[in-house]
């Protein structure tokens, strides 16, 4: 049964000229792992830097939820099938907390250098998000008021660091967006009923200390 529903995905997505993989990983996204998704708006066809929506200024192109807003964000198949068949190029956007995974994301450069560094130091990590200008790490839900706290009791936090939690998002892949292709960098597990996620507090603590310790914290990196 589960070999013809994924046969008639397929079908559906080229009935549609869209790409499968994209229903494909919407559907493990929202009915395997019980991540909210909701499609995101497309980058426009007129010049790929720039985004869909009306905002000319727009920082996130293609890679942020517009039509539906990001409250419609839904881990039911039926739902999420519906929205590809009829948008099939459309990016996948996660509403981050809740039930989902948040993230804290770092320049490219910077992610890339931490992340060395921390599999030297033997540390795991979960799933790592990888678009061209910046690299998202996957942690367990977390509060504004942890956050807050977690913070606070630090001397020094890169300004390169943002935080992606309770009525965030972030696109995941196999998204096309303006500012190019979203990958994983670090893939969580074949088979995985849900993917293992650190806290935030041991991720906020080791990216901290490897951007510090190899001079990669400035915020234009």
């Amino acid at each position: 049964m589960r070999e013809i529903l994924g046969r008639r995905r397929r079908l559906l997505s080229r009935r549609n000229g869209g790409r499968p993989e994209l229903l494909g990983a919407a559907l493990t996204f929202a009915a395997e792992w019980q991540w909210p998704v909701l499609p995101g708006v497309a980058p426009d066809p007129q010049g790929r830097a720039r985004c869909g929506c009306p905002d000319p200024e727009c920082t996130v192109p293609g890679a942020h939820p517009f039509d539906p807003g990001l409250l419609a964000a839904t881990t039911d198949p039926r739902m999420v099938r519906w929205w590809w068949t009829n948008r099939p190029g459309a990016p996948i956007v996660m509403a981050t907390g809740g039930n989902a995974p948040c993230a804290v994301s770092l320049p490219a450069l910077a992610a890339a250098h931490a992340l060395a560094l921390l599999d030297k130091r033997g540390m795991r990590l979960g799933p790592v998000v990888a678009s061209p200008t910046r690299w998202s790490l996957l942690v367990q839900p977390y509060s504004m008021e942890q956050l807050g706290e977690l913070l606070y009791a630090k001397d020094f936090v890169p300004g390169s660091l943002r935080f992606h939690g309770e009525g965030g998002y972030l696109a995941l892949p196999p998204s096309e967006t303006g500012q190019g292709a979203v990958r994983w960098e670090r893939a969580p597990l074949p088979g995985s009923a849900s993917p293992w996620v650190p806290g935030v507090e041991a991720v906020v603590d080791a990216v901290v200390d490897a951007l510090t310790r190899t001079g990669v914290s400035a915020p234009e990196l």
